[in-house]
């Protein structure tokens, strides 16, 4: 019933309401998980493998309330150094036929302070990450990120490096194999605790351009590959009114484009690297899909708009219940092996 009212909603006004609802609202603990759902990333410890992606809570402000979901893990973000305001308004559209969201916010966020301020009173029991970002007009992206390390250093329990927002200008451009060299060895310079940091990479890119971005993030100790951000491409099946506005389209027409981009990055690690699948992921059947593809997890967030806070439980119930059909023991087992195939 909420998640309706809130769809009647102007995008970002329901966004804030939400927000809010997790911040102040009683919401009851989940029940506890399937065993067989318990597995590791990076050395975190997960009680299921679904996390929430970064977006929807920007400053780490509403971590009781997702604690109380059942996710397996919460990644908070993107925070950039500065307080930014994101690019004008409208930014977020719902495109309700096409389940599917377009955002072109602008990583418009609080900054360090504030989100290290709501990580100082975080809950204890979830496993919580900082998304970082670079500001818009910052002159060295690769001394923002340093700078989201150090300042939020034993608050998060680990970090991912959004290197592909389409929606701050030149951001993916660090994508390329000598940015990437740069900032990857000053963010391991960098590294003072032990908490993992995790790389999150666009749809867009093609399969040799994966392959080098697994060896670069291979070479500077980065411990997970997140696959993947939003796209660009606007596929000809869409149907919203919105379909055509700019920024970052996700939902379920990413779903086989964020596939095929897990495949590629399966292929080039080689289990070298652990992999985390988002993009399009909005039921137990995809989620499996995606571990069997080679996804150590997986997040999820636009689903979530059109399925409810009730997905998670729903997801994870019929995980479970695929692995066992499957003959798996555990979500790693499950992943070791990966069906290396787009469909």
């Amino acid at each position: 019933m909420l998640t309706a009212l809130l769809r009647t909603l102007d995008p970002e006004t329901a966004h804030g309401l939400a927000i809010g609802g997790l911040k102040h609202a009683p919401w009851p603990a989940a029940l506890p998980d399937d065993p067989i759902l318990r597995t590791t990333l990076a050395g975190l410890d997960l009680p299921n493998p679904i996390g929430l992606a970064a977006g929807l809570d920007k400053n780490a402000e509403a971590l009781h309330g997702l604690a109380r979901l059942g996710f397996g893990f919460v990644e908070a973000g993107s925070v950039t150094p500065r307080p930014q305001q994101g690019n004008p308004k409208p930014r977020l559209f719902r495109l309700s036929e096409d389940r599917a969201i377009i955002n072109r916010m602008g990583f418009n966020n609080e900054g360090l302070e504030a989100f290290a301020d709501n990580l100082s009173r975080r809950p204890q029991g979830v496993v919580v990450g900082a998304n970082l970002g670079a500001n818009k007009d910052t002159e060295d992206r690769a001394a923002d990120y340093v700078a989201g390390l150090h300042h939020l250093a034993g608050l998060s329990d680990y970090f991912t490096v959004n290197i592909s927002s389409p929606n701050t200008p030149g951001l993916r451009a660090l994508q390329g194999r000598d940015a990437l060299d740069d900032l990857l060895g000053r963010v391991a310079q960098a590294r003072t605790t032990p908490a993992p940091v995790f790389l999150k990479i666009a749809p867009d890119l093609t399969p040799d351009e994966i392959a080098m971005i697994v060896e670069a993030a291979l070479a500077h100790r980065i411990d997970a590959l997140i696959v993947s951000n939003t796209t660009l491409d606007r596929p000809a099946s869409l149907r919203s009114r919105d379909r055509a506005e700019a920024g970052g389209l996700s939902g379920a027409p990413l779903k086989e484009k964020a596939h095929k981009a897990l495949i590629h990055a399966a292929e080039a690690a080689k289990g070298r690297l652990p992999l985390i699948a988002v993009g399009g992921i909005d039921s137990g059947a995809e989620a499996y899909r995606r571990i069997r593809a080679g996804a150590s997890a997986v997040q999820i967030y636009s689903a979530l708009i059109y399925g409810g806070p009730g997905l998670v439980g729903r997801i994870k119930r019929d995980l479970a219940a695929r692995l066992r059909a499957g003959g798996f023991a555990s979500v790693a087992e499950a992943a070791a092996n990966p069906v290396l195939t787009e469909r």
